[in-house]
């Protein structure tokens, strides 16, 4: 049997223990509560009309992959205007260290959108061609109007 002075101080530090113990468990249960406005669809933005357009550039992107890993095992230095304009979306509007996110490497990343927006900087659409000159006449040509001959 312990004496009574030891008895007190255990059961002061085991009450004590339990109250800490408590109090930390009640912080961890509020810590985790969210408010509803965090949910996932908050988070995500998903009802912005910004968020669907980063969400299509995702799917496109996924859709030419191939094309992506064409460009960086062949050196073939030509991708489609639509994946050049998801990874420009994904990158200058959505999310920018998505490339990295999705298994490409940085310096990747960074090959993708130089090469894209290079592209489209450079892409302006071409003038028009010229209109055809008018069709010259010489002086012994016959012109017919209307059924009628007309000699020059």
């Amino acid at each position: 049997m312990l004496p009574h002075s030891i008895d007190m101080a255990l059961m002061l530090k085991l009450f004590l223990f339990t109250l800490l113990s408590a109090w930390s468990l009640r912080s961890m249960a509020s810590a985790r509560y969210m408010d509803k406005s965090f949910s996932l669809a908050a988070r995500l933005h998903a009802d912005d009309d910004s968020s669907s357009k980063c969400w299509e550039s995702l799917l496109e992107l996924q859709a030419c992959t191939g094309e992506v890993v064409l460009f960086f095992l062949n050196g073939e230095t030509h991708l489609g205007a639509g994946c050049c304009q998801a990874i420009q979306t994904i990158e200058h509007q959505c999310w920018p260290a998505m490339l990295t996110s999705i298994g490409f490497t940085a310096e990747e990343g960074d090959i993708l959108q130089g090469y894209c927006d290079a592209t489209t900087s450079s892409s302006a659409p071409p003038p028009p061609p010229p209109p055809p000159p008018p069709p010259s006449m010489e002086p012994n040509d016959v012109v017919t109007l209307g059924g009628f001959f007309l000699d020059p």
